[in-house]
Formats: C-alpha cells, sequence, structure tokens
C-alpha cells in the first residue's frame, strides 16, 4: 500500500506548491510541475517514475483533455471563426517552422523535429483569460478573438498530435506494408466520421437518457463512460487517446449538461488524477538535463515566445485588427501551459521525443508560460494609455 503514501505526498505538494504559485499570479500548474521537480530524482528523490503514478497520470491527462473539450465554447467561436482561424492558423504555423528547423539544427530527426513544432504550436490560454480578467478586457473584441482562437488552437493541435502519432506507429509498426498504414488511415477516418455521428445526434440522447437513471450522479457517470470508451476507441485505432477525451467533452459541452458535468468533473480531475500528471512531468525532468542542453532550451525559449507572438500577432494583423491589438493577440496566445505539457508527455511514450533532451523542452515550456502574463500585460498597458 506504498502507492497510498505516495498519492497523499503529492496530493498535499500540489495543493500548496499550487496555492503560492496563484498568488504570485501565474497558474497552478507551474507550482504543481516544480513539486514534481522537487520531490523527484532532481532535487529531493522522494518520489521516482513508478506503474502507479504512470496509470494515474494516464488518466489524469484524459480527463484534463475531456474538461478542455468541455469548456471550450463553439457559440463564441462561431461568432467571430473569421479572426479566430487566422490567429490560430498563421500561431501555428510560425512555432511549427521555428520549432521544426530548431530540431534539424540540433540534430534530431525528420519526424523528431516535426513533433517538436507541433509541440510547441499549442497554445494555453488559461493564463491569458486570468490577465484578461484583471485588465477588463476578457469582453473586448481582441479577448474574445483570443479565446475563439484557443479553441481552434486546441482543435488543431490535437488532429495533428493523433495523425502524427498514428504516422510514427504506422511507420513502426507496419515495416514497410502500405496495406497496413492505408487500413489505419481508413479507420482513423472512420473514427473522425464517427465522432462527428456521435457528437451531433447520439450524445445529446444518451445525456438526456442518462438523467433517467436512478444511480447517484448519473449524469456524470455516463459522461465519464464516454470520456474514456472514446479515448479507449481512439487509441485502438492509433490515434492518441485525448483526441477521444477532447470531442466527448466538446460534445457534451454543447447539451444542457455542460455546467453539470462541469461543476463534478472538476473535483474528480483536480483534486486526484490531474496533480499526478503534472508531478509526474516534473519527476522526469532534471537541472543536468537543461544544463547539458543549455542552447537547445535557450533556443526553443526564444524562439517559443517570438514565433507565437509574431505568428498569432500576424494572423490579427490579417484580420484586419491594428497593430496594437494585434501585438496583445500575439501576446495573449503565448503562453504553451498544460496544452504543451500533455504533448511533451505524449511524445515520450510514442517515442517521438528522447528521454535526452526532454528537460530542455519542459524548461522552454515552463518559460514561455511564465512570460506570457507579462508580456500581455505590457502591450494591454499600452493600448490603454
Amino acid at each position: 500500500m506504498e502507492f497510498i503514501g505516495s498519492l497523499c505526498l503529492i496530493l498535499i505538494s500540489t495543493a500548496i506548491g499550487g496555492h503560492f504559485s496563484a498568488r504570485l499570479n501565474l497558474p497552478a500548474v507551474i507550482g504543481e510541475l516544480l513539486v514534481g521537480i522537487l520531490l523527484g530524482p532532481a532535487l529531493l528523490n522522494w518520489l521516482q517514475p513508478n506503474d502507479f503514478i504512470h496509470f494515474f497520470s494516464e488518466i489524469g491527462v484524459v480527463i484534463l483533455m475531456f474538461i478542455a473539450g468541455l469548456e471550450s465554447d463553439l457559440s463564441l467561436l462561431r461568432r467571430f471563426i473569421r479572426p479566430s482561424t487566422y490567429v490560430a492558423v498563421v500561431g501555428m504555423l510560425f512555432p511549427i517552422l521555428i520549432a521544426y528547423l530548431t530540431g534539424l539544427y540540433f540534430h534530431f530527426s525528420q519526424l523528431e523535429s516535426i513533433f517538436l513544432g507541433v509541440t510547441f504550436a499549442a497554445t494555453s490560454v488559461s493564463i491569458s483569460v486570468v490577465v484578461l480578467q484583471e485588465m477588463k478586457q476578457l469582453d473586448s473584441y481582441e479577448g474574445t478573438t483570443i479565446l475563439g482562437a484557443a479553441v481552434v488552437d486546441d482543435v488543431l493541435a490535437v488532429i495533428v498530435l493523433s495523425i502524427l502519432i498514428s504516422f510514427s506507429g504506422g511507420q513502426v509498426n507496419s515495416s514497410g506494408n502500405k496495406q497496413n498504414l492505408v487500413l489505419s488511415l481508413l479507420l482513423q477516418i472512420g473514427y473522425f466520421v464517427l465522432l462527428f455521428v456521435l457528437g451531433r445526434w447520439v450524445i445529446p440522447y444518451v445525456m438526456h437518457f442518462s438523467s433517467k437513471l436512478l444511480v447517484p450522479a448519473s449524469e456524470t457517470l455516463i459522461s465519464l463512460v464516454l470520456c474514456l470508451g472514446l479515448a479507449d476507441l481512439a487509441d485502438i485505432t492509433g490515434l492518441s487517446t485525448v483526441i477521444g477525451a477532447f470531442f466527448a467533452g466538446l460534445a457534451i459541452g454543447q447539451t444542457d449538461y455542460k455546467v453539470l458535468i462541469d461543476r463534478n468533473i472538476e473535483p474528480i480531475g483536480y483534486a486526484v488524477f490531474i496533480p499526478v500528471f503534472f508531478v509526474s512531468i516534473g519527476l522526469n525532468m532534471t537541472f543536468t538535463g537543461i544544463i547539458n542542453d543549455f542552447w537547445l532550451f535557450f533556443v526553443l525559449s526564444i524562439g517559443g515566445i517570438l514565433s507565437k507572438l509574431l505568428g498569432a500577432g500576424l494572423g490579427a494583423k490579417l484580420a484586419h485588427f491594428s497593430w496594437p491589438s494585434s501585438f496583445m493577440i500575439g501576446a495573449g496566445m503565448v503562453s504553451r501551459g498544460e496544452m504543451a505539457l500533455i504533448i511533451a508527455q505524449l511524445g515520450i511514450q510514442s517515442h517521438l521525443l528522447s528521454t535526452d533532451r526532454y528537460s530542455a523542452v519542459i524548461g522552454a515550456i515552463i518559460i514561455t508560460t511564465l512570460i506570457a502574463p507579462f508580456l500581455l500585460r505590457g502591450t494591454i498597458s499600452k493600448i490603454n494609455h
């Protein structure tokens, strides 16, 4: 029963770390990740990566992506589809190109370099939302475009990641057998068609049926079944589990049960599984890894900040925003946060990111997340003056 003590240590430590992180106006995730570094082999060595932490973190990432889908506002996206798409697409192309070239320069393989690009293409605007709220800009045209672009960014990142993992698996497993590759591709297309059908017609009916069940928390129970079931089905077809969880959340988020499920799922995720996921990332990170790969860490940090700032900013300019507003939107998209951390972790599991380079990549993701609120506050202050 040793794992119970480990879980207790993780939960109390992440609660304290997250609290102090929030007091410093930083995302709680930064504190939780630093706890993993503190308790892990990098410093105190009280915790080591093991099966218990691996399984809990797997469930954590699935629930985290389910919540991300659940909280994605599609009605907002429909109203701001044009500027949001410009910001998201151009804001993804720049980081993909910069990180891909960086990977090649530091002797990554072609596939690893593409994966590095996808990692730094992701955006997490949770920290930007806090800044926008503080400075009363959340309902502004710029603030709403940032939120809309984040939805497009998430959807594109999840799809591209799944295809990349699928291609990597096909490349490893098919041994040159094109028939296997074609069959795998057809299965994946069929999966996306199934997602559309389920999301459009089946899931709303299932959720309505769940409210009739005479068991406690029946709606939450059925939503978890849908989340885990679609995640497992995605894995069977060779896609990433996160795509099933994300689109399950997206579909349930369009029903009348969105608020209820969100309120009930968050305690399950954030009280147990999600803290273990973020700690597991810190456990695999070492300061030696950053020092040994300092120039990779440095280039990815600077490139990660500038590529998103300029890319998303240029996308906003193409959507006819002024230059100051464009830079504000670009600054709002800089933070990589949990989305990039999830992708990096999946990369390790799929052998698309080597453990030797892991610390430098995670370190760069942390830097972009730390610098984002200061950039956004600075650009908003300039606009207001």
